[in-house]
């Protein structure tokens, strides 16, 4: 009993001290993860995180207990349940959630198992005898016989997500060597200087992060020049329809101010756009000119050679 006070007490100072010193904690799931795995992600997390791992009863009994000097952790008290561990670290998040859920083994189906994902098995050949036929339509697979073995006519479906398998698909998975899925930790929430959020937020980047801002400031803007309630983002829109307002009153009357004097008078003359035009076609009439020039150096040299048309 004194020995299991102690271990006791030990974990508590632990956890007590990995609390004070990092400012993130990962709370990973651990389901069919094995121990020589959990080692292996400690190896991969050594010098940026450590992991944790206890009985519930006992982080929650620890987190009570340092609740009067650390407040902010009883945040972390709703998700302590089910097969949890906890990883703390001061690094970049996204970079040891990488190593967290990077670490996955392929596992066999197991009967009584809930499926990670949808499981289809291919068409084609099974290299199994004509024996096992019986089996395969008791499930309800349709096979054919083929140079002796059996032959699966279409890709089936035999697992479907978040479903439990079957006695039936578990043995014909492993009959296959088809090992469908992979087990490794998983990250269910991020605690992050005393805030809890989903690991999702952790995939924003920052041009995501803009285009939400810009968008967010253009709709301020519609509102505020919809509504007349003068804002920030809509100042600057506000000022220039204003001055196009000023300008639509000096062309409809006869006030004139230093804006309005060139658009009045290419009002008053039209003709002015049409001031540049010369300018635009100068170039093709020399290139032109440019090309006649030869033909005439031709009637000259004709001229030259002094001859007649009848000569």
């Amino acid at each position: 009993m004194g020995a299991t006070k102690e271990k006791k007490s030990e974990y508590f100072t632990r956890l007590r001290n990995y609390l004070e010193e990092y400012k993130s904690i990962f709370i990973v799931t651990v389901d069919n993860v094995s121990s020589n795995q959990l080692h292996q992600i400690r190896q991969s997390l050594r010098g940026e995180a450590k992991l944790l791992m206890g009985k519930n009863t006992m982080v929650r009994r620890a987190i009570r207990d340092f609740m009067d000097e650390l407040p902010q952790f009883e945040r972390l008290l709703p998700y302590v349940r089910g097969n949890v561990g906890f990883v703390f670290t001061n690094a970049d998040l996204k970079y040891v959630r990488e190593k967290i859920v990077s670490n996955r083994l392929l596992a066999p189906a197991r009967a009584g198992a809930i499926a990670p994902l949808d499981v289809f098995i291919p068409a084609g050949n099974t290299g199994m005898g004509p024996e096992k036929t019986n089996f395969f339509q008791a499930i309800g697979i349709s096979t054919k016989i083929s140079r002796g073995t059996i032959d699966i006519v279409s890709d089936v479906h035999i697992c479907h997500a978040g479903t439990k398998v079957g006695p039936s698909e578990a043995t014909l998975l492993n009959m296959l060597n088809i090992s469908p899925f992979t087990y490794g930790m998983s990250v269910a929430q991020v605690f992050d200087n005393g805030q809890i959020f989903s690991p999702d937020i952790l995939d924003i980047t920052e041009d995501t992060l803009i285009s939400h801002f810009l968008s967010a400031v253009t709709t301020v803007a519609s509102i505020s020049l919809a509504t007349g309630y003068p804002t920030l983002v809509s100042a600057m829109h506000s000022l220039v329809n204003s001055y196009k307002n000023v300008l639509g009153v000096s062309i409809a009357t006869d006030y004139t101010f230093p804006g309005s004097e060139q658009i009045k008078a290419y009002i008053a003359d039209p003709s002015a756009f049409a001031s540049a035009a010369p300018a635009a076609t100068a170039e093709p009439s020399g290139s032109a000119k440019k090309e006649e020039k030869p033909a005439e150096e031709e009637e000259e040299s004709d001229d030259d050679m002094a001859f007649g048309l009848f000569d």
